[in-house]
């Protein structure tokens, strides 16, 4: 039995606290996952986990085990990876988890490029923003937008999303066009609000270097981007949405952007892993591919020229 094997088996056992979990995320059967760790204790003559029926817990001599054994793998991976880095391909099973309207407009239609340059990767998408734990599910990277809360994951900066404020043309007949950020006082508003926090996100505009947090009428809070894409359509109320979900409405006369000269707020966009396993070459690919897609991306670009023709 492979000495790098236990110690993979092991490892993946104490971060998930479940023999059941770790044989998930390594696709192994439970039982492989058990007998390495059995194998692993009885080389070593000792004890690195108490097991009870409800729980799993690592013994003192186990926890010094396991940082050395994450030391080594993370030094064994690193070293394969330099080794084959000039004639290595990136291939096997990906798999990553993105925001939806984000997978929908942007990275689900570039796809075609991603599979010319990367043949051998096998990428499974999941289109989410729910919370996820990146170990128990075996994803090995995800999207997410906005300011980073966990601090347990490596993240990399890929691109900025930028916002506007728009309405349907019934709503701004009916309710009139703001001409200043006070006039939004009067008006209603729909606004985003995060799942994991509950907060909702108030509206906020930027003017000569200076940033406000602007109070509306609060009509409707969705949690769900797409949803209040829906709502601004309906002519429910002023909305702040990311620029590549609206632009296509905006071209088609469908909304029509509010406060033009005022920038509506920003937020980055991230790529996060788990710190304790090397970044792989397949990993690499998704994330150096979704930088360049993103800065090269028309729908997330919001110049002045992109702005006016999507107001024609």
């Amino acid at each position: 039995m492979d000495r790098f094997d236990t110690m993979l088996a092991f490892t993946r056992v104490v971060e998930l606290e479940s023999f059941t979990k770790a044989a998930m995320s390594l696709n192994l059967p439970k039982t492989t996952v058990s007998a390495q760790v059995l194998a692993l204790e009885k080389r070593l003559r000792v004890k690195l986990l108490h097991r009870t029926t409800r729980r799993i817990s690592v013994t003192t001599d186990g926890a010094a085990y396991y940082e050395r054994a994450i030391r080594l793998l993370n030094e064994l991976e690193e070293t394969e990876a330099a080794l084959n880095q000039a004639t290595a391909s990136a291939k096997g099973r990906l798999r990553v988890d993105v925001p939806t309207p984000v997978g929908r407009l942007v990275i689900i239609p570039a796809l075609p490029d991603f599979f010319k340059r990367y043949p051998e990767i096998q990428l499974e998408i999941g289109c989410d923003d729910r919370p996820i734990d990146l170990l128990e599910e075996g994803v090995d990277c995800v999207i997410r937008i906005g300011n980073l809360l966990d601090s347990s994951l490596v993240a990399r900066r890929v691109g900025t999303m930028q916002f506007m404020l728009v309405a349907s043309p019934d709503y701004l007949k009916t309710y009139g066009t703001p001409q200043i950020p006070d006039d939004l006082q009067r008006h209603q508003a729909v606004h985003f609000f995060s799942s994991k926090t509950g907060k909702v996100r108030n509206f906020i505009l930027e003017h000569e270097g200076a940033e406000q947090e602007i109070p509306t009428i609060r009509k409707l809070a969705i949690n769900n981007g797409d949803a209040i894409v829906s709502a601004a359509l309906a002519g429910i109320g002023i909305c702040q949405l990311p620029s590549f979900m609206v632009q296509g409405y905006l071209t088609e006369g469908k909304l029509e952007k509010v406060l033009g000269d005022y920038g509506a707020g920003s937020l980055p966009i991230n790529a996060l892993y788990p710190q304790n396993r090397h970044l792989s070459s397949k990993v690499r690919a998704f994330i150096e591919w979704v930088a360049e897609l993103f800065a090269e991306c028309r729908l997330l670009q919001t110049s002045a020229k992109n702005e006016q023709a999507g107001q024609k």
